[in-house]
């Protein structure tokens, strides 16, 4: 019975060694095998892991429930991504499959990347503005109001779309009495959001400009997409004079819109809201005119009346019957405060009879009256309340209830 062999024999061992690759050699053939194999496709999974070391360079991991890949995404490919990418996130990623020789592992080179289910502008608009909300670049306290009748508008725009056209048709036939000044930017494209973004900040360095348009004609949403940059955002929010963002049409809604002072649904709409019709306000002024002059009337009117009043009453007529009976009056005031100072001159001239009473009845003089006698020394008339401290011959002053005398100390009795 003949078994197959399993094993190579010893001849064939040694004719192999004439085929020996080394490590860097066999990785880069399947490298190479890789990458004719699995070039240019798109790879669905779910984002997680992700790492943004210094270099700009981006690495990943896509996995689905079964199995991953790492992947990595250069830096001059993540500088053009527009949205955020989230640990969790699901997408669609091109590129191609190759093998990190250093450490022998298969890796996706991500060319291009985009959300799954939304479009990747659509959800880097969404991203930008929950986070501008988040820090109040849209709160309605913030914004300016619009002057009613600017001296001074300045416009940031294309020269050569219809926009420019359309604002300046609308200013022109409402109110042509305005000066303009217009600042040519790109609108689209490759660094149309710094162009914008600068043409911001220089106009506000001049000092007379009223009022702001900033916009362009409508498009697609890649068109407009210089108006859902940051850097457009944050100078409009910056900006201290009034800016009127008026971007595509109606349905178009940018970033801009949103953080300026004032949305104008189309170009041709930012051109009426920032200037009134001229006949309109001239009309409007009329009447207020003919409003306050009818006003004065009534006013001038009601006073003459009034003073025709004043002129006609009584004390007008008989001026000298008010002057007197305030004189009877002040006659009356006069004689109640002299009645008032007699009874209050009384009450006290009463009040001090007894406290003289009060007095007189615990003086020293009464005691006297009654044959008592108070002695003091003559030296500092201080009374001689005891024997203690006197001396003979030391001279001592008496008083009685009617006068006194003084005497000499001849003998002390203790």
């Amino acid at each position: 019975m003949n078994f197959p062999r399993m094993f190579p024999t010893m001849p064939e061992v040694m004719a192999g060694r004439n085929k020996i690759l080394t490590i860097s050699e066999i990785t880069r053939r399947i490298r190479n095998s890789l990458e004719q194999e699995y070039g240019n496709l798109w790879v669905a999974g779910e984002v997680s892991n992700i790492k943004k070391p210094t270099s700009g360079h981006v690495y990943l991991t896509l996995k689905d429930a079964d199995a991953q890949i790492q992947a990595v995404m250069f830096r001059f490919v993540a500088n053009n991504v527009k949205f955020e990418l989230k640990d969790g996130m699901a997408v669609l990623a091109f590129g191609s499959v190759t093998v990190y020789e250093a450490r022998g592992q298969y890796q996706l080179i991500i060319e291009k990347i985009e959300p799954k289910g939304i479009g990747a502008l659509q959800l880097a608009f969404l991203q930008l503005k929950e986070r501008l909300e988040k820090e109040g670049l849209f709160d309605p306290a913030h914004k300016k109001p619009l002057p009613l009748v600017p001296k001074k508008i300045a416009i940031v725009t294309s020269l050569t779309g219809a926009a420019i056209r359309d604002i300046l048709n609308v200013i022109n036939r409402r109110f042509a009495r305005v000066e303009i000044l217009i600042y040519p930017v790109k609108v689209q494209g490759e660094g149309a959001a710094p162009e914008i973004a600068q043409a911001i900040k220089d106009l506000n360095t001049i000092p007379d400009i009223d009022v702001m348009i900033v916009g362009r004609g409508g498009g697609s949403l890649e068109d407009l997409w210089a108006f859902n940059e940051e850097v457009v955002a944050r100078s409009i929010y910056a900006s201290k004079i009034p800016v009127i963002s008026a971007v595509g049409h109606e349905i178009d809604v940018t970033i801009s819109d949103l953080v300026a002072d004032k949305r104008a649904l189309t170009p041709t709409e930012a051109g009426e809201l920032v200037v009134p019709h001229y006949d309109q306000l001239k009309d409007a002024l009329r009447k207020i005119k003919a409003r306050l002059i009818q006003a004065l009337c009534n006013k001038i009117l009601v006073i003459k009346s009034r003073l025709a009043g004043v002129k006609n009453s009584f004390p007008f007529k008989r001026p000298l019957d008010r002057i007197l009976r305030l004189q009877q009056r002040s006659d009356e005031i006069i004689q109640r405060l002299v009645s008032a100072s007699k009874h209050s001159l009384e009450l006290e001239r009463e009040r001090l009879i007894g406290l003289a009473n009060r007095l007189d009845s615990v003086s020293p003089l009464k005691v006297l009256n009654r044959g008592y006698s108070i002695t003091t020394s003559v030296e500092d008339d201080k009374p001689i309340k005891s024997v203690e401290g006197v001396t003979l011959g030391k001279k001592l002053k008496t008083r009685f209830s009617h006068g006194g005398i003084i005497s000499s100390i001849v003998e002390i009795m203790k």
